[in-house]
């Protein structure tokens, strides 16, 4: 199991899963396995990446948290980032780098009001 570097923490049925603030590739792999194995042990219906804390970006991080959020989706959740900062943001445009269809928040409060709010749309609908 994963050494413990990336924290999940399960509120009712969404994981939020906050990334240390300069993460390395080993530490970026480590979180796509973690959160894949709470989706699946928790049922979770959501999930919050909160990368307020990371300063900076390269192609390895946007691609692996675009395919975590992806995998999310294939379990049946949604997924949130939140927190991203503006150097970041400038940094991801400038690389060419997307978070397609991402759902994206200024801060994990509005997150868990996006996932509340789209949870209980796709409830709705089913």
């Amino acid at each position: 199991m994963p050494n413990g570097t990336v924290s999940v923490i399960k509120i009712r049925d969404i994981l939020l899963v906050t990334v240390p603030s300069d993460p390395d590739d080993i530490t970026v792999s480590e979180l796509q396995e973690q959160v894949l194995y709470a989706m699946e042990r928790h049922s979770a219906k959501g999930l919050i990446l909160d990368i307020s804390t990371v300063e900076t970006v390269d192609s390895f991080f946007a691609r692996t948290i675009s395919e975590t959020v992806k995998m999310v989706a294939l379990m049946g959740g949604l997924s949130v980032l939140s927190g991203m900062r503006a150097c970041v943001a400038v940094t991801t445009t400038q690389l060419g780098l997307t978070f397609e269809q991402t759902l994206t928040a200024l801060d994990v409060d509005r997150a868990m009001d996006m996932l509340s709010v789209a949870m209980d749309d796709k409830g709705d609908s089913a």
